[in-house]
């Protein structure tokens, strides 16, 4: 069964690395997954919402830490440890790799899992632009394949991650609220 689902995420690999490879997705997808690219929009939203966001966004801004930390450690320096599966740059025959040669781990990915991670927490406290923080997380994971250095399951497995770590911060924030006003209303 093991040997099926992966055969069949290497067949999804194939097509959406080389089969759906075109000039524009030779440009954009590597653009938008490097990291730096992004900081600029990070910058913006923390600016904006610790000017503009009251105590909402300061709030926000002040999870999002433990958020991404999470997300980051566990993807990471956890689970690509624990499981070693090597990229497919690494392992495959005619990859369409649109980036330098990656011979780190591949599972989970660690962009999936951050992207992801952000975008469970933000939805959490702005829900009406669920759409932007999804389309860019899938856009961001769907690039990993794209320049050909993460399999389909390791990005489906990086947004469930990050998305667990999401939750687990969020609901833990809630649950030390919840004591914190059981304690000033004694």
């Amino acid at each position: 069964m093991i040997d099926f689902i992966l055969e069949i995420d290497t067949v999804v690999f194939y097509f959406i690395n080389v089969t759906l490879s075109n000039p524009v997705f030779d440009w954009f997808m590597p653009f938008i997954t490097e990291k730096k690219h992004w900081f600029p929009v990070w910058g913006i939203l923390i600016v904006g919402l610790l000017w503009k966001g009251g105590k909402k966004g300061r709030t926000a801004v002040f999870l999002i830490i433990p958020v991404i930390f999470l997300s980051d450690q566990l993807s990471a320096h956890v689970l690509k440890p624990l499981i070693a599966r090597p990229r497919p740059c690494v392992t495959l025959p005619d990859v369409h790799l649109l980036v330098g040669m990656k011979t780190s781990l591949s599972f989970p990915s660690a962009h999936a899992a951050n992207f992801f991670a952000v975008a469970t927490y933000f939805n959490y406290f702005y829900p009406k632009y669920r759409w932007v923080y999804f389309s860019a997380a899938l856009l961001v994971a769907l690039s990993r394949i794209s320049i050909g250095v993460h399999y389909p399951l390791d990005i489906i497995a990086g947004g469930i991650l990050g998305a667990a770590c999401a939750l687990f911060v969020i609901y833990t924030w809630r649950a030390v609220m919840k004591i914190i006003d059981k304690k000033r209303k004694t």
